[in-house]
């Protein structure tokens, strides 16, 4: 047996509104005991046939016929139904509120949650009931402006819900949260669902009155956001405080960061997404910014233990706040510099040797590249730090206490003996490590025109005395260069490198028209000979400072030559650098040696060595007039041939003294069959040294004077400070000039005319076309 409640009259609002009570009192109260279809639309029709008898006409099938003009409106009924469901609603809820005063803390927001969850439930079915008056009679009063009070039904639930409740309850509600929030900062586990329901409660509580579509998060943030940020402030400075004065700095950073992720899960878990910036903003300062002095104060000490995980953490957090990291990077700095000094003095004790000493830099480059790579994050800052420590260590250090231009010259002796045909040579790979590593510290080289000089001269020496390990390394490192100086600082080591393969190309064919003349002339030749023809410009030769009077056992070759070459290229002039030359001697006077012994030799001991096919005795003044070598130069080639007592010198003599005799020594024994006798003496080392120091300063000068003219031709007129600073920024790449020097290059060029001072204005220059 089923029944249809019969719909109230139209014309009567008290029967209808007798009729929509009961219903809003089961959707508001029972709404669990469900509402079947036939109910909601008896309900839904009441409301209808209520506010559409001062509608428009309508069709047969009932539906509007035409616009809803400002005419047609003034038909629309619904004030007495808008009017009574509002005091209803308010008499509703005052009910709820009375009820909630019986629960406190954690049974108030159980029940708040459950009623608000079953009121806005309810309120949706209430919305759907009452559409017939929002599309018309509220819709009409909304636009016509007549009442700033009036909203769509489920809005005016909402609406209700904040005045008749919320209003009176939110203090108590949110001292509930508060302490929850609280009891779980305690480490104790609490419903967080509960939460989450209460700020979504609020959330849905930001009506904008002027649109309903639209709402805001003034009530979430007033009435919770707010109290919580200053509850959570208080919590913090409290805990933090307390922590901080009990425990180390590395465990009270530990506990910073413990806190802050519980902050951040936080708001992922139950917070509002808004409510993250003021949040975290707050912790960070609480908790990191106020306690800075003290965290700073822990760095030294992490530091020097090596505690790269606490110094992480001590980044991260000090990163959280502004300028938080700038008291970091200047004391890694200052840790950084000191730490490279130490290194350096310590080796220097030992009179190191390049390789000792470019070591000793790059392990501490190394060590504290990987802290800030690890540490750090790689932060720009820290790189920064690192890169200003490390320019200072190695450019001024104890090894450089006496010219900033030590360090360029070790690092390309060191890049000499990596370069240089050795047992000790590293493999293909690790070589390449090697010269990465090298060009590592060549960034931090203020003088890289130090370094480029030496470079060249040693390259030059390796690839004229055939002592390179490879070329595919030569032609790497000059890669390596390049890519950091550009191709002017590397376009002569690498023409170097094309000279060496032309002359390749022209002994080839040299030794092929030698042969071609032994041939026709029945001979063979009884020497190998191999030149190299260098471009004058390239190379870092300067012509012989000796006479010398080739053997007559190679005048020959030299003639032929010499004719060749100039066939081959008329016009140009070949100047021989017999400093450079080297030659191999083979024995056949020995006693007792049947195979005998290859001398190898330089061009001047070969011009000694081979008086003796003539005679086995010769005084230091024929020795002289027979080579033409000068006195400085015959005394350091027969010093050698003595020290290896292939010539023996009688007792009580001197090597170079006048008078002084020299004997063959027939008695002579190695154990090895080819003898070097081409070295060098300490002495023509530290000559050739001081010789590239002084082409160092030379070529700064013209440098400088090259910048001064190219910056005054555009700048036309300059201030004397301005274009000092210009010549220096201008210059720094190549090396770091000196301010004296700067002037003493500005008065040359006032002497030759170049540039002029500006009358009545000692400090500026003009410039003279």
């Amino acid at each position: 047996m089923s029944s249809v409640a019969q719909l109230p009259p139209a014309n009567d609002f008290d029967a209808t509104w007798t009729f929509l009570e009961k219903g809003l009192d089961q959707i508001m109260n029972r709404l669990e005991e469900g509402l079947d279809r036939t109910r909601y639309s008896i309900l839904y029709s009441a409301v209808h046939n209520f506010c559409a008898r001062g509608s428009p006409p309508q069709t047969a099938g009932g539906a509007y016929s035409g616009p809803l003009n400002h005419r047609a409106a003034t038909h629309l009924i619904g004030a007495e139904l808008y009017n009574s469901l509002s005091k209803w609603l308010e008499d509703h809820l005052t009910k709820i509120r009375t009820e909630s005063e019986k629960f406190m803390d954690e049974a108030l927001l159980q029940y708040y949650t459950k009623q608000w969850i079953r009121y806005t439930t309810a309120a949706r079915v209430v919305n759907n009931i009452f559409m017939y008056l929002n599309r018309y009679w509220v819709k009409r009063e909304i636009d016509e402006d007549r009442k700033n009070d009036v909203h769509d039904v489920f809005t005016l639930t909402l609406v209700c819900w904040k005045r008749h409740m919320f209003q009176f309850v939110h203090h108590n509600v949110i001292a509930a949260v508060l302490k929850l929030i609280e009891r779980e900062r305690n480490g104790e586990t609490i419903e967080t669902g509960l939460v989450k329901n209460i700020v979504e409660s609020f959330v849905s509580l930001g009506l904008d009155t002027t649109d309903s579509t639209k709402s805001n998060l003034d009530v979430y943030r007033e009435f919770f956001e707010t109290p919580f940020i200053s509850a959570t402030e208080v919590y913090y400075t409290t805990e933090s405080e307390k922590f901080i004065s009990e425990n180390s700095v590395p465990d009270y950073m530990k506990k910073a960061d413990v806190r802050l992720g519980e902050e951040e899960n936080r708001v992922q878990i139950y917070l509002h997404e808004s409510t993250h910036k003021p949040l975290i903003s707050k912790c960070e300062t609480v908790l990191v910014k106020n306690h800075t002095e003290a965290i700073w104060e822990g760095f030294q000490n992490l530091i020097d233990l090596d505690k790269q995980d606490d110094l992480h953490r001590m980044y991260a957090l000090l990163a959280r706040i502004p300028e938080g990291l700038d008291p970091l990077r200047v004391r890694f700095e200052t840790h950084v510099r000191k730490a490279g000094l130490g290194a350096i003095e310590r080796i220097a004790q030992q009179d190191a040797d390049p390789k000792t000493y470019v070591d000793a830099l790059l392990e501490v480059h190394r060590k504290y590249n990987d802290l800030v790579q690890t540490a750090f994050s790689g932060e720009s800052g820290f790189v920064a730090a690192l890169d200003k420590a490390c320019g200072e260590f190695v450019n001024r250090n104890k090894v450089c206490k006496n010219s900033t231009s030590k360090s360029p010259e070790l690092l390309a002796r060191y890049c000499d003996s990596l370069l240089k045909k050795s047992a000790k040579n590293p493999e293909e790979n690790e070589l390449e490590d090697v010269m990465n590593s090298i060009m590592t510290v060549f960034k931090y080289v203020e003088d890289k025109d130090v370094f480029q000089k030496f470079y060249s001269r040693m390259l030059a020496k390796r690839l004229v005395n055939g002592t390179s390990a490879s070329d595919d390394a030569e032609g790497s490192m000059i890669s390596k260069l390049k890519e950091a100086c550009g191709f002017e600082y590397t376009s002569r080591l690498q023409r170097m490198l094309t000279d060496m393969s032309l002359s390749k190309e022209l002994n080839d064919s040299f030794k092929e028209r030698m042969q071609q003349s032994y041939d026709n002339s029945g001979t063979n030749g009884k020497f190998d000979f191999n030149i190299l023809v260098l471009a004058a410009n390239q190379w870092p030769f300067s012509a012989p400072t000796t006479s010398f009077n080739l053997p007559e056992d190679v005048i020959k070759t030299y003639d032929r030559f010499q004719k060749f070459y100039q066939n081959k290229h008329s016009g140009r002039k070949l100047t021989w650098l017999f400093q450079f030359c080297k030659a191999e001697l083979k024995t056949s006077y020995l006693k007792g040696s049947k195979a005998g012994y290859t001398f190898q030799v330089s061009a001047y001991q070969m011009g000694v060595l081979l008086q003796y096919n003539s005679g086995t005795s010769y005084t230091f003044e024929e020795l002289k007039e027979s080579t033409a070598l000068s006195p400085e130069v015959l005394t350091s080639a027969l010093g050698i041939l003595v020290k290896a007592k292939v010539l023996l010198l009688n007792n009580g003599e001197k090597v170079g003294d006048n008078g002084s005799k020299y004997d063959l020594n027939f008695d002579f024994k190695s154990k090895k069959i080819r003898i070097n006798l081409n070295l060098q003496m300490k002495t023509e080392q530290k000559v050739e040294t001081d010789e590239t120091h002084k082409t160092i300063e030379e070529d700064r000068k013209y440098l400088m004077q090259a910048a001064i003219v190219r910056i005054m031709k555009t700048r036309k007129v300059m201030k004397h400070v301005a274009l000092i600073e210009e010549v220096i920024t201008q210059l720094q790449s190549r090396f770091k000039p000196r301010v004296p020097d700067i002037k003493k290059c500005i008065d040359i060029l006032l002497e030759k005319e170049f540039i002029e001072r500006v009358d009545g204005q000692k400090d500026m220059y003009s410039y003279v076309a």
